[in-house]
């Protein structure tokens, strides 16, 4: 019985050392994030995936718009005024983001580092006409002029308000 005694003692002990150890960690996942907003103010929450993103780009047409939140990885920024940005969605695709009416810019430094941007995502089409014109104009040769037989689309974003990490 005393056997059976002590081995509950322990049982209960190591149960309770365990639901502490969660309770901190809960803790710590409810401590507030602290972000720098630029642009109009928004908020963390119902933010997407970048890869999530992605996806709804291969379903919108050229010339359609989808208002949405993002949180993605910022793989280039414009180097002269912080006026753009390039996001990482996963699969080697980007999404080229410019800011509403040029009204707000954002450091030049923050490659690598995540934000969460809210705004229009939309895809634009470069027919291939279009394509070949640049590429005639730019000196290409005819055969590699021949070889241009699909439209290139183009993920592109207008944000109103991004979020930045405090650190």
């Amino acid at each position: 019985m005393k056997t059976f005694f002590s081995l509950f003692t322990v049982a209960l002990l190591l149960v309770s050392c365990k639901n502490e150890s969660k309770d901190l960690a809960n803790q710590e996942a409810k401590k507030e994030i602290a972000y720098v907003s630029y642009g109009n103010s928004t908020g963390a929450n119902n933010a997407i995936a970048a890869s999530d993103l992605a996806s709804l780009y291969e379903s919108i047409s050229a010339g359609d718009s989808l208002s949405t939140k993002v949180v993605a990885k910022v793989d280039e920024v414009c180097q002269a005024k912080g006026c753009w940005m390039k996001l990482d969605l996963g699969d080697e695709k980007q999404v080229m983001v410019k800011f509403r009416d040029y009204g707000f810019f954002v450091p030049k430094n923050i490659a690598g580092k995540e934000v969460i941007i809210n705004g229009m995502a939309y895809v634009s089409e470069t027919s291939v006409a279009e394509l070949r014109h640049y590429a005639q104009d730019a000196g290409e040769s005819e055969e590699d002029i021949a070889k241009i037989t699909d439209p290139e689309r183009t993920y592109a974003f207008l944000a109103d308000g991004v979020l930045l990490k405090d650190e």
